[in-house]
C-alpha cells in the first residue's frame, strides 16, 4: 500500500488523479493527457473513436506507455453488440446471450481467451467486462443480449469461464454492473433504474454472477448506477457505502479494483453532478472513476481532481480513504505489467487457445452454435438468388451505440452479390411500411431482419403484416429471441455481431 504522507500537497493531488479513468478524443493521445500522465494520472479509458485498427491501438497504447510504462489502458470491449475494436464494422465475437445459449463453458472461456489475447496485443490490458448480470426482465432497455441469460447458475458458469479465459490472456477483468442490472425497465444512461426486490431475491439471483467472478479472482468489479432500496433506500449502489464497502468489499470479500460505471450518466449526473458524485463515489468505496464515454477533455479532469482534493481538505472524504483507492490502482496496475511481461517469455503463449476451433475463427464457431432455426409450415427452399433485406431498426442504446453495422445485408451480400437493403424505423406508417418493402422487393425473397421484436409494438406489427402479405419471408431475430417464430423460417441469432450475421446469412442460402 501507499506510504502517505499526511498533508502533503503533492501526494494528495497525485493521489486524486490515480482514481481517475478518462477518456480523450482522437487517435493518438493529446498532449493535455501525456501531461496528466506524468503527474499521475494512472488509467486512461478507450472508446470507438480512439480506435481505427489493431495498429494504430498499438501505437495508440505505446505512445501511452512511452510517458509511463505502467499506465492502465482500459476499454469496453464485451464482443457482441458492445465492441470498439471493431466498431465500424461489427464484431468478430458473439456476446453473452449467444454464448450463454450454447452453454459450453469452454467455449466460453476460449472465445474470451482470444478477445483477450487480441487487447493485450494492441496494449490494453484492462477490459469492462464481462457482463454478469441476470437479465431476469426480458424487458430491459439496456442489458438484454449483453447478458449470458436469465437462468442464475447459467450466468454464473459463464461469467466465471469469461473472467478466466480473459485473465490467462493477461488482460484484468472488470465484472459488471454490480449488484445486478438485469432486472430494469430503465437505462441508466438516461435516468436511476430501480430494482424493487427482497434482500432473498437479491442473494439468490442478482449477486451469485458477482460471488462466482470474486470466487474466480476477478481483478475488478464495476458498480451499477441503480437504487436498490433493500440495500441503501437513498442511494444509488455506485454511491452507497453499504453496497461497495459493506457488501461487495466485507461480505462478499473482493479485494480487488471497484470501479464506477461512466459518471457523465443521467443516473449520477442528473442528480449528484460528477463531482460530487465522484466524491460520494470514492468514500463510498469506489477506487476508480470511470468519466469519458460523453465528457473527454482535460477540463473534466480537472474538475474531478480538484472535486477530490478538495473533499479531503474539508474533511468530506477521508485522505486515507483516497490513499486505499489509489493504492488498488497501483496494485492492478503492477499485475498488469508483471501479466505483459510473462506474455513476452518464450513459450508463454496461452494454452485456453488451443481448443477446437480457436484462434481467429473461434467467434464464428461460436455464433454459427449459438444460432437456432424454426422451419415454417411449407418446405424451406434456400435463398439462391440475390434477396431482398427489409432492416427493421430499433434505436440503439447508447452502449451498443449507432455507429456499428448490424444485420444480415453485408454478410448476404458477399454470398449473393447484388442483395438489396433498406432500413425502416418507428414512426413508418406500417400499410405504407409494408407497400414499400413488398414493392421495394419486386420478386425478389425478401429476409426481415428485427432485433427484440417483443420490446416493440410497431416492429411486431410490420413483420406481421409482411407476413400476410409474402408469407415466404424469411426472419432473422438478432436480439433477445422472446417473440413466437414466425416466417417460413425464423433464424435467432441470439446477438448482433458481424459473426452472427453471418452465421444466419449461411443458414438463408444453405450453405
Amino acid at each position: 500500500m501507499t506510504t502517505l504522507v499526511r498533508g502533503s500537497s503533492g501526494t494528495l493531488t497525485r493521489d486524486a488523479l490515480t482514481v481517475l479513468q478518462p477518456g480523450f478524443v482522437g487517435t493518438t493521445a493529446p498532449d493535455w493527457l501525456l501531461r496528466r500522465i506524468g503527474e499521475g494520472l494512472s488509467s486512461v479509458g478507450l472508446f470507438g473513436r480512439n480506435i481505427t485498427s489493431p495498429r494504430q491501438l498499438a501505437a495508440l497504447t505505446a505512445q501511452l506507455r512511452a510517458e509511463r510504462d505502467d499506465v492502465l489502458v482500459a476499454i469496453d470491449e464485451e464482443g457482441g453488440d458492445v465492441t470498439r475494436l471493431e466498431v465500424t464494422r461489427g464484431s468478430s465475437f458473439p456476446g453473452n446471450y449467444a454464448l450463454g445459449r450454447v452453454d459450453d463453458v469452454e467455449l466460453t472461456r476460449a472465445v474470451a481467451n482470444e478477445l483477450g489475447r487480441r487487447l493485450a496485443e494492441c496494449g490494453v490490458d484492462l477490459n469492462w467486462a464481462p457482463s454478469a448480470d441476470v437479465n431476469s426482465n426480458p424487458v430491459n432497455p439496456v442489458i438484454g443480449v449483453r447478458s449470458f441469460g436469465a437462468d442464475t447458475a447459467l450466468a454464473a458458469r459463464h461469467t466465471v469461464a469469461y473472467v478466466e479465459g480473459l485473465q490467462a490472456a493477461g488482460v484484468a477483468a472488470c465484472t459488471k454492473h454490480f449488484p445486478g442490472h438485469g432486472d430494469t425497465n430503465v437505462d441508466s444512461h438516461h435516468a436511476l433504474p430501480r430494482i424493487d426486490v427482497d434482500l432473498d431475491t437479491l442473494h439468490a439471483r442478482e449477486l451469485v454472477p458477482f460471488r462466482a467472478a470474486i470466487a474466480a479472482g476477478s481483478k475488478a468489479v464495476m458498480s451499477a448506477h441503480i437504487l436498490l432500496p433493500a440495500l441503501d433506500p437513498d442511494r444509488p449502489a455506485t454511491l452507497s457505502p453499504q453496497i461497495l464497502t459493506g457488501l461487495l468489499r466485507e461480505e462478499l470479500g473482493h479485494q480487488g479494483l471497484i470501479v464506477t460505471d461512466g459518471m457523465e450518466m443521467q443516473a449520477i449526473s442528473s442528480t449528484y453532478g460528477i463531482e460530487r458524485g465522484s466524491v460520494l463515489a470514492v468514500a463510498a468505496g469506489a477506487d476508480a472513476i470511470c468519466v469519458g464515454g460523453g465528457l473527454a477533455d482535460e477540463e473534466t479532469v480537472l474538475r474531478l481532481r480538484d472535486a477530490l482534493v478538495d473533499a479531503v481538505r474539508s474533511g468530506d472524504l477521508p485522505e486515507e480513504r483516497l490513499a486505499d483507492a489509489a493504492a488498488r490502482v497501483r496494485a492492478l496496475a503492477d499485475w498488469t505489467c508483471r501479466a505483459r511481461g510473462a506474455a513476452a517469455e518464450p513459450g508463454a503463449a496461452s494454452q485456453e487457445g488451443t481448443a477446437p476451433g480457436s484462434g481467429t475463427e473461434i467467434g464464428l464457431v461460436a455464433a454459427r452454435r449459438a444460432v437456432r432455426v424454426t422451419p415454417g409450415e411449407l418446405p424451406y427452399e434456400p435463398v439462391t438468388k440475390a434477396p431482398y433485406v427489409a432492416a427493421f431498426t430499433p434505436v440503439a442504446n447508447i452502449a451498443v451505440g449507432d455507429e456499428t453495422p448490424w444485420g444480415v445485408a453485408a454478410e448476404l451480400t458477399a454470398l449473393l452479390p447484388g442483395t438489396r437493403t433498406d432500413t425502416y424505423t418507428e414512426g413508418d406508417d406500417t400499410p405504407e411500411l409494408v407497400a414499400h418493402v413488398v414493392g421495394a422487393a419486386a420478386d425478389r425473397r425478401i429476409v426481415a431482419v428485427v432485433r427484440d421484436v417483443h420490446r416493440h409494438p410497431w416492429m411486431a406489427n410490420a413483420l406481421e403484416a409482411l407476413l400476410a402479405a409474402r408469407p415466404d419471408t424469411v426472419v432473422v431475430e438478432m436480439g433477445l429471441n422472446q417473440a413466437a417464430p414466425r416466417g417460413a423460417l425464423h433464424i435467432a441469432t441470439h446477438g448482433a455481431a458481424r459473426v452472427c450475421g453471418r452465421a444466419a446469412a449461411e443458414v438463408v442460402t444453405g450453405r
